[in-house]
């Protein structure tokens, strides 16, 4: 199941429906922007995933919480304990040290700890900005502030509204950069911006125009990541004899379909009905991402004792960065392993290939 699902969210104000029964989903760890001009919903959006606001119709679920079924009260203490704002508008204590308005952030979730606060101030590149008031901090340097308190309740949901609108363009490049590195450190992160260049910059926009969804775009290297998933998963299929179209979507549900069906994975493989074909380089291609990702998991569980999940997890990162050089080293290392820890056969290389013909002719020479 997703991370966020929203099915048929609707909002109105008045005369005006800020939303028109929109459906939209978010994975765990992914970073989304949502894009649009000025009126479109992009707030609204914000505001119902922030628990900030109630949906008049639709269901929307955050971590598998409804939180439409809420009541004020119990919004407020999901918001508190889950959820982490940063907003165009910094909203920091003036007669506050940036220190203080962390520590404030820390009172509302009913625990103080200045050691704590002080780390949250030093990620984000503040550590000698500590005792200074806002007025003596630049633009730049409070929205980092807003970060850090943001991040002090560990949320497992990132909002940010329009978070670079006030910035220069030095202090917009270090915000947006800090965004980088908080994704990549598996954070779920949802910004609402008018900037196309800002929103590039996430994995995946979601267009709004008048309260509806009229576009998903997603980054180049998210495509070819989702491709990567999806030639996995027909080679998985392939194993077992069920590379169809049918075996497919009942296995993983119909994330992929659209990209089967569009034509955009044509030189991969072929579908034919209900049959789907791997071409030479379809197949080349998912041998060499599942040889990858089984060697990653044969690497982190008999050499690092990791749980069959926590190699699962690493070999899924892993599999989409590793060099063909570095993978037969691996397998090189590991002593040429035919199976995973899990029962899998893991496709030859080049180099078991070589090894498997220097000891024939080694044992013929005998």
């Amino acid at each position: 199941m997703a991370f966020i699902i929203g099915e048929k969210l609707a909002k109105q104000y008045g005369t005006v429906r800020a939303l028109d029964h929109v459906d939209l989903s978010i994975e765990r760890g992914e970073w989304v922007s949502i894009m649009g001009p000025s009126g479109s919903g992009k707030t609204t959006v914000l505001n119902l995933l922030g628990c900030l606001d109630t949906p008049d119709e639709g269901q929307l679920l955050i971590d598998g919480q409804d939180v439409t079924r809420l009541s004020n009260a119990q919004l407020t203490e999901f918001r508190r304990e889950h959820i982490g704002l940063i907003f165009q508008q910094f909203h920091l204590i003036p007669y506050l040290t940036a220190l203080e308005n962390v520590m404030l952030a820390q009172y509302y979730h009913s625990l103080v700890d200045e050691a704590e606060a002080i780390e949250a101030l030093k990620r984000v590149g503040l550590a000698d900005r500590l005792h200074h008031l806002p007025s003596e901090l630049s633009g730049g340097e409070q929205q980092r502030v807003c970060i850090a308190r943001a991040l002090i309740n560990e949320p497992s949901l990132l909002l940010a509204d329009e978070p670079t609108g006030n910035l220069d363009e030095e202090n917009e490049r270090i915000v947006m950069d800090l965004f980088t590195r908080l994704h990549q450190d598996g954070h779920t992160l949802v910004l609402v911006t008018h900037d196309v260049q800002i929103g590039r910059q996430a994995e995946r926009q979601i267009q709004l125009e008048h309260g509806r969804i009229v576009g998903f775009d997603l980054t180049p290297a998210k495509v070819e990541e989702n491709i990567d998933e999806i030639m996995e998963q027909l080679w998985m299929l392939k194993e077992t004899d069920q590379l169809t179209l049918d075996a497919f979507v009942k296995a993983h549900g119909r994330l992929g379909e659209a990209y089967i069906k569009s034509g955009r994975m044509g030189q991969l493989f072929a579908l034919r009905g209900n049959e789907i074909i791997l071409t030479e380089e379809g197949d080349m291609r998912a041998r060499t991402l599942i040889r990858r990702h089984r060697l990653a998991e044969t690497l982190f569980s008999n050499t690092l004792s990791m749980t069959d999940q926590q190699a699962e997890v690493e070999a899924c990162v892993f599999e989409h960065i590793l060099s063909p050089e570095m993978t037969n080293s691996i397998c090189a290392f590991l002593g040429h392993p035919r199976m995973c820890p899990h029962g899998k056969m893991i496709p030859p290389g080049p180099c078991c290939v070589q090894v498997a013909s220097s000891q024939q002719t080694a044992a013929s020479s005998q």
